[in-house]
């Protein structure tokens, strides 16, 4: 049983996603000066994010020439905006800021959001970079989306229903990850595509001077970049509840069980991200219409036939 924490619950989600945000930035640069040959200090590697984030602060905005403002810096907040509300229907143990009715739908629908932030981004900077990184994310939102419907689709079916709560509920004797393999895996790849974190940042990579990011600084920069972040952390969250059980689990509580499971999928995307190479646009369409649709169509049949 899920229980709607109305405004309360909406003032302490962001500070919870933020967390998260901050220990994945910590584990990407611990993980980044493992690759560098480096042993890392391990109170530098905790206190890389916090300095980050100042430094951005105290940087100097750049402007670039018949730049539309409104457009350019209304895209960060579009996209912090939107990694936040995907998570008012993931429900941390028992309670959630929205037991929705259709949450997988509002789940879905915020993440459409990010394109429309990441496409902002591109075209309101006035940058040939930035305009080729959200063409970029425009191709790789067609590769990776409809895969993604067709596994959150898959998980809706296995409990009947598109409501948070009832998926969960419907792991009590076995969870979906266990006869829902591919479905699970999909979803993580879909979630390292929609915040564009390696293999799936090309649309932000180093060939374009980075693309969508290229021209932003300062403050632009951080929310940009916080909400991409929180976008990952969003992603990870949700499937606790769709594959993993949710709160689910012995001896814990619900609520921690939940942040468990959270950090496992969160550091594993983390790992991920710096171990797979980044993939051309190209070649992930080719990866997601031959390999992904018909993997992820069949999951759905072999779900539909044993509900049935």
């Amino acid at each position: 049983m899920v229980e709607a924490t109305g405004w309360l619950g909406a003032l302490l989600l962001p500070l919870v996603l933020v967390a998260f945000a901050l220990a994945a930035v910590a584990l990407d640069t611990g993980l980044a000066a493992r690759a560098a040959g480096s042993s890392g200090n391990l109170r530098a590697t905790a206190t890389a994010p916090l300095r980050s984030v100042a430094g951005l602060l105290v940087q100097q905005r750049r402007r670039t020439l018949a730049a539309d403002t409104l457009l350019w810096r209304g895209s960060g907040i579009a996209l912090l905006t939107a990694a936040v509300a995907a998570s008012f229907v993931t429900p941390l143990g028992h309670w959630a800021v929205g037991d929705l009715s259709v949450g997988v739908v509002w789940f879905n629908a915020m993440e459409i959001v990010a394109w429309a932030a990441v496409w902002l981004a591109g075209w309101g900077a006035n940058s040939a970079f930035g305009l080729v990184g959200g063409y970029r994310f425009l191709a790789q939102g067609l590769a990776y989306e409809l895969p993604h419907m067709f596994v959150l689709t898959t998980a809706a079916l296995g409990a009947g229903s598109l409501r948070i709560a009832d998926i969960v509920a419907a792991q009590q004797d076995l969870w979906f990850v266990v006869w829902m393999p591919i479905a699970f895996v999909v979803f993580l790849a879909s979630v390292l595509a929609m915040a564009f974190f390696s293999p799936f940042d090309h649309p932000v990579s180093r060939d374009i001077a980075g693309g969508a990011m290229a021209e932003m600084s300062g403050v632009d920069r951080l929310v940009f970049a916080g909400g991409r972040w929180l976008l990952l952390v969003s992603g990870a969250a949700m499937s606790v509840p769709l594959f993993l059980g949710g709160g689910l689990g012995p001896v814990l509580p619900a609520w921690l069980w939940s942040l468990v499971k959270t950090a496992v999928v969160l550091a594993a995307l983390v790992w991920a991200g710096r171990r797979l190479p980044t993939i051309r646009m190209d070649r992930f369409e080719e990866i997601a219409w031959i390999v992904l649709i018909p993997a992820t169509l069949l999951q759905a049949l072999v779900v539909a036939v044993v509900v049935i």
